[in-house]
């Protein structure tokens, strides 16, 4: 499916920091990675924290791997799989990001992506 949903413009975006938007009735958080130069959308939502946080969490990379930190218990969320690190029977749903004509934008057919 080809609905986009404009999130915000690209100068909203702080890099290597997270911002959150509602889609389709969820929580998304956006990541613009400057280490490996791509955007990354996932669940705001830390299943063990049990919160929507994971927006204010930290990005890095562990083994090479894009990882957020979550701000509440640390645990760290793969960027592109959504698997916990410490917990892999824990994980966060990914969505497909884009950049497009200077704005940043998420698949609307969010139940699709899971």
């Amino acid at each position: 499916m080809e609905n986009w949903v404009t999130i915000c413009q690209v100068s909203d975006l702080v890099p290597n920091a997270g911002v959150c938007a509602l889609v389709v009735d969820q929580q998304v958080a956006i990541f613009s990675c400057t280490r490996t130069g791509s955007l990354y959308a996932v669940s705001n939502y830390d299943p063990i924290g049990d919160a929507n946080v994971l927006s204010r969490g930290i990005i890095g990379s562990l083994d090479g791997q894009p990882y957020v930190a979550s701000p509440l218990y640390k645990q760290h969320f793969h960027l592109e799989t959504g698997v916990c690190l410490e917990e892999p029977h824990y994980q966060i749903k990914t969505y497909p990001v884009r950049e497009y004509h200077g704005s940043i934008q998420v698949q609307s057919a969010l139940s699709q992506a899971a």
